[in-house]
């Protein structure tokens, strides 16, 4: 099948010189100097201690590259909405696009059901640029696991864990999710379907709402962040608004995943989240679709986000201080993340918990 790698670096160069070796037909975008080095001599990927080289079409333009069976976005959040209107040459009447992505998905309110079902989030898709230019349609959900980091142009290091976790945004399991799932299988990597995506991807987001912040603002690695207790203590009264929030929009995650998570996390010493790495390395900070979106998410379901709000805060500041950030600053939740259905069903209280806050 046709796999486009829109974004290979790190996580998106990991996938694209696997699925390339396992023979399907892979192209990527990527910029610069990664770029460059990939049209010399391949892409290049160290796994435990052994380098593989991919060598396969690659491009600035995905106009060279041409309709896709799937694409895969491994781009930030951010860079994926200033991108939106390039996928158009690589999109054919059944091309699927799959969010490999952190943070709350653009899509996500896409067949969701209740009373936000079908609407944009302003935060991570402003003007609703990806839902127009891509289509909800098109989405497939994907929550990444694995922490691998480009150490030099044309080179991407695989540190740990090598999940993909897959979900469509109605909960089916459609043919084109799983042949996308056996791709990946035969490529080696562990890629359930999951019927919840969503759960999936409040778990993941858990950690990156407090672990990610929390790291450009000390510089710690993510077993000092989970280690050290006053650290560990901010995670937990995070991650907890962050539960509520998420059983406010009908996904519940129990208690006793705070624990097994931040565990998980602990395990990887001496690694870097991928916030603090675009810190160090000057490139812009994925800060709202980690963090903003959840305070966002909060004020729209009534639910106090104190810690979130506090960290969300500081965060920005250090961006802005380096020059680093996009994020949308303190600014209230517009009436975009209000969908029609609601102001027309007379939901007084929700809409009141909203205008209440953006006072």
């Amino acid at each position: 099948m046709r796999i486009c790698i829109f974004g290979a670096g790190a996580i998106g160069g990991y996938l694209a010189v696997e699925l390339s070796l396992a023979g399907q037909e892979v192209s990527a975008v990527a910029r610069g100097a990664h770029l460059d080095a990939m049209r010399r001599g391949g892409l290049r990927l160290r796994v435990g201690g052994h380098e593989r080289v991919a060598r396969f079409p690659v491009s600035d333009d995905p106009a060279e590259l041409g309709p896709q069976d799937y694409v895969i976005c491994a781009l930030k959040a951010h860079q994926a909405h200033e991108s939106a209107a390039r996928f158009a040459p690589l999109l054919g009447p059944d091309t699927a696009v799959v969010t490999a992505m952190n943070g709350i998905p653009w899509w996500y309110f896409y067949k969701s059901g209740g009373r936000f079902g079908g609407t944009p989030i302003e935060t991570v898709d402003p003007g609703a640029r990806q839902w127009t230019a891509i289509g909800p349609e098109r989405a497939i959900g994907c929550v990444v696991d694995p922490a691998c980091e480009i150490v030099a142009p044309g080179v991407v290091e695989h540190h740990e864990f090598d999940r993909f976790t897959l979900g469509e945004p109605d909960g089916t399991r459609s043919d084109r999710i799983v042949a996308l799932a056996g791709a990946l299988t035969d490529a080696g990597f562990d890629a359930p379907i999951r019927e919840a995506i969503r759960w999936n991807i409040w778990l993941k987001l858990w950690g990156n709402v407090c672990f990610n912040p929390i790291s450009v603002l000390t510089h710690a690695t993510l077993d000092r962040i989970t280690g050290e207790p006053g650290l560990r203590a901010l995670c937990k009264t995070v991650m907890r608004e962050a539960q509520s929030v998420a059983a406010a929009l009908g996904v519940e995650i129990p208690d006793v995943m705070i624990d097994r998570r931040l565990a998980a996390a602990g395990a990887v010493v001496g690694h870097k989240m991928s916030m603090l790495q675009d810190f160090e390395r000057g490139r812009s900070l994925e800060i709202d679709a980690l963090v903003t979106v959840v305070r966002d998410l909060g004020r729209l379901v009534a639910v106090p986000t104190t810690a979130i709000d506090i960290l969300l805060a500081l965060v920005q500041e250090r961006g802005r201080q380096a020059g680093l950030t996009t994020s949308r600053g303190s600014e209230s939740p517009p009436s975009s993340l209000l969908p029609a259905a609601v102001i027309a069903s007379g939901a007084k209280q929700s809409i009141a918990a909203v205008l209440i806050n953006q006072k």
